[in-house]
């Protein structure tokens, strides 16, 4: 997956996670001479499953931001000579397999709306919308 926000945040929240985990293993071990100390491995493990959980509910955002968004240029040759026209193309990895999706003339369509389409297209892929 390519950086993008969210996988960033994803990243940080892993890390915050795999610490607090480390915490709990030590706090774990000193159990048996502060009596305080399991209590404290306790809710330092809940903090880090939660934390896990948020960053599994974010992988859904993350793959949706992880698109590449473009204008391909075509031209056709007619007998009053070559015309060349912009599409709105957006690409990402399905599988092993790159997958591009024509979403609209430049004329038509802006970026913004581009970037919509391609959006709501790759979460139809991906199986990710709620219809």
């Amino acid at each position: 997956m390519h950086k993008t926000t969210t996988s960033e945040r994803m990243k940080a929240l892993r890390g915050e996670a795999r610490e607090l985990e480390r915490d709990a293993s030590m706090a774990m071990g000193a159990a048996e001479i502060l009596p305080d100390a399991r209590q404290k491995a306790f809710e330092l493990t809940s903090h880090s499953d939660m934390l896990k959980a948020e960053a599994e509910a974010m992988e859904g955002a993350a793959r949706l931001e992880d698109l590449h968004l473009w204008q391909m240029e075509k031209s056709k040759t007619t007998k009053k000579g070559t015309q060349s026209y912009l599409y709105w193309m957006a690409s990402w990895r399905e599988g092993g397999k790159v997958r591009h999706v024509h979403l609209g003339s430049c004329r038509n369509v802006d970026h913004e709306t581009a970037l919509q389409k391609a959006r709501k297209v790759k979460a139809d892929a991906l199986g990710l919308s709620e219809n």
